[in-house]
């Protein structure tokens, strides 16, 4: 269910429990999509928070200990690279934020999504564009998915330091697609994804 501004600002007063909800994961070619819902809760506020994407790697790694440590709520949750290959990374994408609502201890009486749709959910969701711009619980959630993302692929990189997965962390970088085709793809690429198809295929 979708919810129109009206009605956000009118559970915001009320005092609602509000979920922010991001993804991370969708552009790489290799490593599972990562979600996070997180509840703030009233009167906390990370110092720095804003969209994930604008912070360095150090601060990123700060805000994730300090909201771990100081929200109400989090769940991360993942869908796998056969999820990804089976229903698309949109709907992949779609599932992740859908478990990690639904892995939270108690459900939100609201969920903010980032972006322009919401995944299927059992309570109220607003889709956002930007919204890890603009909604601190949107942004806690965006630094979550993205630190948890980068560390699942700083493991992966243990067992496959051929792509250097730690560096470009699964996205087309030219060292990653200059990897491919020198080994071949491995368990964790994407297949449906086109320059992993092209690999498998014998193309360029």
């Amino acid at each position: 269910m979708r919810l129109g501004l009206y009605w956000n600002s009118l559970l915001m007063m009320l005092k609602q429990r509000i979920a922010g909800v991001d993804e991370a994961g969708r552009g790489p070619l290799a490593g599972p999509v990562v979600a996070a819902a997180c509840v703030l809760g009233p009167g906390f506020s990370p110092t720095g928070l804003t969209d994930s994407k604008k912070l360095s790697a150090t601060q990123r790694d700060r805000l994730f200990d300090e909201i771990i440590a100081g929200c109400e709520a989090f769940a991360i949750a993942e869908a796998t690279v056969a999820e990804i290959d089976s229903v698309n990374i949109l709907h992949a994408s779609m599932l992740a934020m859908r478990r990690a609502v639904l892995s939270l201890p108690t459900l939100p009486d609201v969920a903010l999504i980032d972006g322009n749709r919401c995944p299927s959910l059992p309570v109220l969701a607003q889709a956002i564009v930007k919204g890890d711009l603009t909604e601190p619980a949107i942004s806690a959630a965006s630094v979550l998915a993205k630190v948890y993302r980068d560390r699942v692929m700083g493991y992966i990189d243990e067992v496959h330091p051929e792509y250097n997965f730690s560096k470009h962390k699964g996205y087309p970088t030219a060292a990653h697609i200059s990897a491919l085709a020198q080994h071949g793809v491995c368990s964790w690429h994407r297949r449906s994804f086109g320059p992993v198809t092209r690999v498998i295929s014998g193309g360029s």
